[in-house]
């Protein structure tokens, strides 16, 4: 296996919700998982200090910016969610990391997808070049990584 010597570049990237690829987002951030740590002290430690041990973990909120298009799929997925509660939750969203070539690199499976915010953008009549902005909270149970696929 060859290394690369250099890192890849953080603006080439997929996402696509339960298989459906829906792309063109600008922005992806909070891919994280943290441990809960317990202290721990065995009465016979010949050491007075507690050890620390990884207890339960958790998966942080992932936030997706993108400029508004004409597609009704995130809104759809909204929808889904507020008339069926848990059962309009996608059983994966998939982050992937694509290459200059476009080939992809690495990729995060967020499981057990849930919306659990939305943000219109802010409209403002100053003839500027803004775009309308989009952006989408998601609620993961966990997160998985591969290279470049995950199972």
């Amino acid at each position: 296996m060859s290394t690369r010597p250099t890192p890849y570049g953080a603006f080439n990237f997929e996402i696509s919700f339960g298989g459906d690829s829906i792309g063109g987002f600008s922005d992806v951030s909070g891919l994280n998982t943290e441990f809960a740590m317990a202290e721990y002290r065995e009465g016979t430690d010949p050491k007075n200090h507690v050890r620390k041990v990884p207890g339960i973990y958790k998966t942080g909120d992932v936030t997706l910016k993108r400029g508004i298009i004409n597609s009704r799929v995130i809104w759809d997925w909204i929808e889904a969610v507020r008339s069926s509660g848990v059962n309009g939750r996608k059983d994966f969203v998939l982050i992937t990391l694509l290459d200059e070539a476009r080939n992809p690199v690495q990729a995060w499976k967020l499981l057990n997808v849930t919306p659990m915010k939305y943000t219109g953008p802010t409209l403002a009549a100053k003839g500027g070049g803004d775009v309308a902005m989009e952006e989408l909270v998601l609620s993961a149970e966990d997160v998985l990584m591969g290279f470049p696929n995950v199972a």
